[in-house]
């Protein structure tokens, strides 16, 4: 049963097919199969795998023969019926399908299935693309087998003491997770030639002679394999106590080498088929690599062939140079084998370096002293088991293949062909989807498999080219229709050499009225439309660089349209015969209008926002200050204040007529400022307010950024005032005009007393200038006048006298 996800993109690659064929009219404006120029169906068929060809006799009359080509229901439109229409699609079909095991342990564990289906065909039109689904499933209980290899060179003598009891207390682990367990053992040390050991004659026996920390080891070697694979623990614990170490000249190791024989000697190592093969890689140094070999005199690269003699050592060793990682990985994937790298960790980087060249390869930290290898082991063979990766082999190079892994999540994952954190008994999908990007040579169908890394089972891939076309195979040699000088094949005449014209009626060179009266569209025009040559009573149209052209008379093209921008038609119409034929939502003489009008209703429904009108699916807006795609955006119109008051209302308060959280997030997208006060507005926004409850007034503010987003800044809560008290009221009121007639009354006093102090003042200067004037009168003399005068004479008189006053 295939899960959720991977219906989802199934979905989604079908309705991508449906649409291409859509997106070749409108990507251009030209319709990619009559601008091909195919002459034969099978050239149709190579130009897109959309372009289908007619086979029916009296097809096109009057046209040219790449007519013939077409999309499949443009051809039917034109009378083409549909059982002489060829038109090959890619399919797929399930050859062989088992179903997934659950263990691998008891009587089923030689059938035991992990992969399906197991066998898939697929027929394959040229560009044209097909999938198929496969399932994965690391079933619970598989037998495993282990082949422990190790450096047996000086600096490994800690590790050989430790691990003489490593296969008793390895198995014991090992049968925490499978009932089914055998162990084997081979060592390696290097290459017995200069520079890599000690070759001079005292060493050949002892490469120890003289060395003081230890004064005899074995000879050099390369590779040895001592103990095939078995359930018998025991024997690995013995031939283990066996071993010495050896020594070596140069620091890297023959490592590679052992791990190629060890991966192609399978009868040897003893390798079972219905098992994972675990291949333990312990070293304490860096590889040897290819062109190494060529330092000791050694050109022959290696054969990738086993080479175990009858002592079970490695015969090559100083014939054949070291391995490449590409021939090593080339074998592993072959022979199903997980190699793990268990290295000391100041080669750890090396080593996990090399696991992203060679599929299959984990590496782990290995101590000094191997003290760990029992829990290394156990670590990377629960981190094998965790994860699937899909590997190709025997790749055709005419086919491209792109996976979709759907992992325990149940998401596509578009591009990967590996799901990792898995659990045993976990099952994981992948989709790969297959195209054939030409067509091989007659017969050569091929086959290719798919399978997990290290897993025996395998997919198994067969594929048949769609490259001809099914009438070919009733074609009519020297056929009557083609005037007995040519083949009729699928519709069309094949002349023979030296003929010519739709039937082969005509011969090279031949010239006439009679062959050139069907040339002319009408009296007086040119030949072919001056756009061709005159052939046997029929047109030949030039080539043109800008396009094609046809027609009987060649008074046809596919490039004389009216444009837009510069793009033919628009690119939503295509050019026949100098008009656009627009496609089905486009009207215009360049098809440059568009019929929708989804795209100019806003948010709230209504056509431009209400603020202008439809014209070729944009809106033009009408309203004075109203702008945006629907005209949603406007400042300045009468109902700016009123529609952004119900998004504060709905944002803020979450009420009011939008209080719906999906009305409210569809309608109000405009981002939200909330303020403690509110200053005076900036340049371009309009201030808004509007009445809420118990006499509360909100305020905010509406302003559009030059980056096109509205902002509503808005106070955080609305302003509300107490009601007054009407006594209060009452007395401010009468205390307000007491005060004022007070006021008035002493202004009025004030102003009478001033106006009667000063006409006081006057009638006083009056009267004492009227005493001046009486005084003055020389007609008019007081009775005391003289006296006055008298005395004052006499005062005057008194100092003359001598008299003291």
């Amino acid at each position: 049963m295939w899960s959720r996800g991977t219906w989802t993109w199934t979905w989604r690659a079908a309705l991508c097919c449906a649409f291409l064929e859509t997106l070749l009219h409108t990507a251009t404006g030209l319709n990619v199969c009559t601008s091909g120029s195919s002459a034969s169906c099978e050239e149709c068929l190579l130009i897109h795998p959309s372009c289908a060809w007619c086979a029916q006799k009296d097809f096109g009359r009057g046209r040219t023969l790449t007519s013939r080509c077409d999309f499949s229901h443009n051809l039917q439109k034109r009378g083409c019926h549909a059982r002489f229409i060829e038109f090959p699609s890619s399919s797929t079909s399930v050859l062989q399908n088992q179903p997934l095991s659950s263990k691998g342990s008891g009587s089923t564990q030689f059938d035991v299935v992990q992969i399906m289906p197991q066998k898939v065909s697929v027929s394959l039109r040229p560009g044209d693309q097909t999938w198929f689904g496969l399932q994965v499933r690391q079933v619970e209980d598989y037998p495993v087998d282990l082949y422990y290899l190790m450096d047996l060179s000086l600096s490994m003598k800690d590790d050989l003491d430790t691990i003489r009891n490593l296969g008793t207390n390895l198995a014991h682990e090992m049968r925490k997770l499978t009932s089914n367990f055998r162990l084997g053992f081979g060592s390696f040390v290097d290459k017995n030639i200069s520079p890599f050991s000690y070759t001079a004659s005292k060493y050949q026996e002892n490469p120890c002679n003289g060395y003081k920390l230890l004064s005899n080891c074995v000879p050099t070697f390369g590779f040895r394999h001592i103990l095939s694979l078995t359930d018998k623990v025991d024997r690995f614990n013995e031939e283990v106590q066996k071993q010495m170490v050896s020594r070596n000249r140069d620091a890297p190791e023959g490592g590679f080498d052992a791990i190629l024989q060890a991966a192609v000697c399978k009868e040897r190592i003893g390798w079972r088929k219905e098992a994972y093969h675990l291949l333990v890689f312990a070293t304490d140094d860096v590889p040897h690599l290819a062109l190494d070999g060529r330092l000791g005199g050694l050109v022959r690269p290696h054969d990738g062939q086993c080479h175990l003699d009858d002592r079970n050592e490695y015969s090559a060793s100083t014939s054949m140079d070291y391995p490449s990682l590409a021939l090593l990985g080339e074998k592993l994937a072959e022979n199903n084998i997980f190699l793990i790298f268990a290295v000391t960790k100041p080669i750890y980087v090396i080593y996990k370096n090399l696991t992203a060249l060679i599929p299959g390869t984990t590496v782990e930290i290995l101590d000094p002293d191997s003290k760990n290898v029992i829990q290394l082991i156990v670590a990377a063979y629960n981190n094998i088991r965790s994860k699937v990766e899909l590997s190709v082999g025997d790749h055709p190079e005419d086919i491209s293949l792109s996976f979709t892994a759907t992992c325990q999540d149940g998401e596509p994952l578009p591009g990967l062909r590996r799901c990792g954190d898995l659990k045993i008994g976990d099952t994981v999908s992948f989709n790969v989807s297959v195209e054939a990007r030409g067509c091989p040579p007659r017969g050569a169908d091929q086959t290719f498999t798919i399978k997990p890394v290290g897993f025996k089972d395998l997919l198994e891939v067969a594929v048949d080219y769609q490259c001809d076309c099914g009438c070919s195979r009733t074609a009519q040699l020297n056929s009557s229709i083609c005037s007995s000088t040519g083949a009729y094949h699928c519709g069309t005449c094949r002349c023979e050499p030296g003929f010519l014209g739709a039937h082969c009626e005509c011969q090279e060179g031949e010239a006439g009225a009679a062959y050139l009266s069907g040339c002319r569209e009408a009296e007086g025009k040119q030949m072919c439309s001056g756009r061709g040559e005159c052939s046997c009573n029929q047109c030949l149209c030039f080539d043109s660089e800008f396009g094609k052209i046809y027609g009987s008379f060649c008074e046809c093209d596919d490039f004389s349209c009216a444009r837009h921008k510069g793009v033919l038609c628009s690119g939503h119409g295509e050019c026949h015969c100098g008009e656009c034929n627009c496609l089905a939502g486009f009207i215009g003489d360049n098809c440059n209008c568009s019929t929708e009008t989804f795209p100019c209703v806003s948010d709230d429904g209504q056509m431009c926002s209400g603020r202008g009108v439809c014209e070729c699916g944009r809106c033009r807006c009408t309203e004075p200050g109203a702008f945006g795609d629907t005209c949603e955006k406007c400042p300045t119109c009468r109902d700016a204040c009123d529609t952004k008051s119900e998004c504060i209302e709905c944002r803020l308060f979450n009420e009011g007529r939008l209080a719906d959280n999906h009305t409210c997030q569809r309608l109000c997208k405009d981002k939200v400022v909330t303020v403690e006060t509110l200053e005076s507005a900036e340049r371009g926004a309009v201030l808004c307010l509007y009445k809420k409850e118990h006499d509360c007034v909100m305020k905010f503010t509406y302003s559009e950024h030059a980056s096109g987003h509205s902002v509503l800044t808005a106070l955080k809560e609305p302003e509300c005032g107490g009601g007054p008290d009407a006594l209060t009221v009452l007395l401010a009121v009468v205390g307000s005009i007491l005060l004022v007639g007070v006021v008035l009354l002493a202004a009025w006093k004030l102003v009478i007393t001033i106006h009667d102090r000063r006409e006081f003042s006057r009638f006083q200067s009056a009267r004492s200038r009227a005493r001046y004037e009486m005084a003055s009168n020389p007609l008019y003399k007081q009775p005391v006048t003289t006296h006055f005068i008298e005395t004052d004479f006499a005062m005057y008189r008194k100092p003359y006298n001598g008299g003291l006053h």
